[in-house]
């Protein structure tokens, strides 16, 4: 069985969570850096990369790392790496990447360098001047960052934060892989009672169903790279199967969403059925002032709207007044809330026992955790 070292991308923010995921699924030698956790595995360990974890934006082959400050440089080391080992004869190997703070500071330069350099490393291997380049496609992607190259095969496809059943949504939504770290500093349990009075898209409450009855983020859909042949087809039978047997289908989780727009409460519960998860997924038309949590280990999580996505500063302060009055009444409920607001807790009335930065797109926001 073979060995990769892998990277995952994530939203800053999110590193540890990341790091904290791959640990329990069986990474080894796990590093993590800003906006990237980078890891070992096996053929296993990239299947369940890939269906298992929530808050990683893709998975990349890493086939190789490296310095380079000249064209040459950059042209030599890259075509000394492995390329033959994952893409044959007729395959597509597109390239893309970016460059920051590098003496290669031009991408499309470095693409084509990168680019030539396998076609050249290919051509050797298989006898060939010219690629068709009809076959699955093999998505090489690079990073160069204060002159620190590293060249990777993306596995995923589309962006693993595309779960599939966010088929539609609303003006602003909270990226899936967001949603599924605040989900997890919530620790959602398979026993919580999760509320969203701003449901919108209804991504918390999925995330939250996910997180909570412990069903793997893609166990319904398909990665490009099983249509390399890289992995034998009885791996991702069995990962999925294992995937499968653990969720918790005993658990009493139930998700309630609200939300002022009755086409946003539509909105949710349709996605909750595309994603699998209807019946535990419970919406309504309410104001966020008639909000009332209710049940057994209630927890809420929200993404408010604010100023730069669809009020003005003052409706957003207003409508942070307003959920301090709720939560004063029900103290012992947790509350997460995302916001950019620097004065978030002036005017929801309360000091966050505890903060994390996050972005949500590139808007830098906190999430105001409140437990105690």
């Amino acid at each position: 069985m073979s060995k990769y070292t892998l990277c995952c991308p994530c939203l800053f923010g999110l590193e540890s969570i990341l790091s904290g995921e791959i640990k329990r699924m069986g990474g080894e030698n796990i590093e993590v850096t800003d906006g990237k956790v980078v890891f070992q595995g096996d053929d296993t360990i990239l299947a369940k990369a890939n269906i298992m974890l929530s808050t990683a934006e893709r998975v990349l082959i890493v086939l190789g790392s490296f310095k380079a400050t000249s064209f040459e440089e950059l042209f030599n080391k890259t075509e000394s790496l492995p390329f033959e080992d994952f893409i044959g004869r007729k395959d597509a190997f597109p390239v893309k990447g970016w460059s920051l703070n590098s003496a290669l500071h031009s991408v499309p330069d470095c693409q084509k360098i990168i680019k030539k350099a396998a076609v050249k490393r290919l051509g050797q291997t298989y006898g060939l001047n010219w690629f068709e380049e009809t076959g699955p496609l093999h998505q090489i992607q690079f990073s160069i960052h204060k002159d620190n190259v590293m060249i990777m095969l993306d596995s995923s496809g589309p962006s693993l934060h595309k779960r599939g059943y966010r088929k539609n949504s609303n003006t602003a939504p909270i990226k899936e892989t967001l949603a599924a770290g605040i989900v997890d500093l919530a620790r959602i349990k398979d026993n919580a009672t999760l509320f969203d009075p701003f449901c919108g898209s209804g991504t918390f409450l999925v995330e939250g169903a996910f997180h909570g009855l412990k069903i793997a983020p893609g166990l319904r859909r398909h990665f490009i790279v099983e249509k390399w042949g890289l992995i034998n087809s009885s791996i991702w039978q069995a990962v999925r199967q294992e995937c499968f047997d653990n969720i918790r289908r005993g658990g009493s989780f139930k998700a309630y969403g609200s939300d002022i727009d009755m086409e946003c409460v539509n909105l949710s519960k349709a996605n909750a059925g595309n994603a699998g998860v209807e019946k535990r997924v419970f919406t309504k038309q309410c104001d966020i002032a008639d909000f009332e949590p209710f049940g057994d280990n209630p927890v809420v999580i929200c993404n408010p709207p604010y100023g730069e996505r669809m009020l003005d500063i003052k409706q957003a302060e207003e409508l942070y007044k307003t959920m301090g009055q709720i939560y004063a009444k029900y103290p012992q409920v947790p509350w997460y809330v995302i916001s950019p607001h620097e004065d978030f807790e002036k005017f929801f009335g309360k000091k966050a026992d505890k903060r994390r930065k996050l972005y949500n797109g590139m808007i830098k926001c906190q999430v105001f955790m409140y437990f105690k």
